[in-house]
């Protein structure tokens, strides 16, 4: 087996980035990028904090990821586990990275930036559904922007009824929480 040690070794098999995946990186929220935000349903958020990694999925009705302008964005948190792992993440170091899906659209949006969280009740009343208001919203300084191609997605069959898993045949959840 031979590991890879050096971005050198790395760009010697892959060679260097191609012109066509920088052009489409953006500093801000464009129209075009804005029409996919409005679309999707879920986000996967990434953070990072002293205790690790954290990478949680997010979902709401579309569009529930708000476009404040062009350089903000803001996500409600809305009842989950109660873990908080990515806010303590986001308390600690602000540096998101956020994974767009769209169901039937092979095509992701991806969106790297700084977070903090926001607790004014105005705020948190303006994302209320059916009379609930999150306990906090993650406002994100969008730092690049950028869509990658459905590869991944065409290959994983995401989107295709006949590849889907009959959840009957997974272990519940509980059942994973033992060791």
């Amino acid at each position: 087996m031979a590991r890879l040690e050096t971005v050198e070794e790395l760009e010697a098999i892959y060679g260097p980035m191609r012109p066509a995946s920088l052009a489409k990186v953006a500093d801000r929220i464009t129209p075009e990028y804005r029409s996919l935000l409005d679309a999707s349903p879920f986000v996967a958020l990434a953070t990072s904090g002293p205790e690790g990694l954290d990478c949680s999925p997010r979902g709401d009705l579309p569009g529930f990821v708000r476009v404040v302008d062009p350089h903000t964005l803001m996500m409600p948190d809305r009842l989950g586990n109660n873990r908080v792992d990515s806010l303590r993440n986001i308390l600690r170091d602000p540096r998101v990275a956020l994974l767009f899906l769209i169901p039937g659209v092979g095509i992701t949006l991806r969106v790297n930036g700084r977070a903090h969280l926001e607790t004014d009740p105005a705020l948190l009343e303006s994302f209320a559904v059916d009379g609930k208001a999150p306990r906090s919203v993650i406002a994100i300084e969008v730092g690049e922007v950028y869509s990658q191609c459905a590869r991944a997605i065409i290959r994983s069959g995401l989107w295709d009824p006949s590849r889907h898993v009959d959840p009957r045949t997974l272990p519940p959840p509980e059942r994973s929480w033992r060791p």
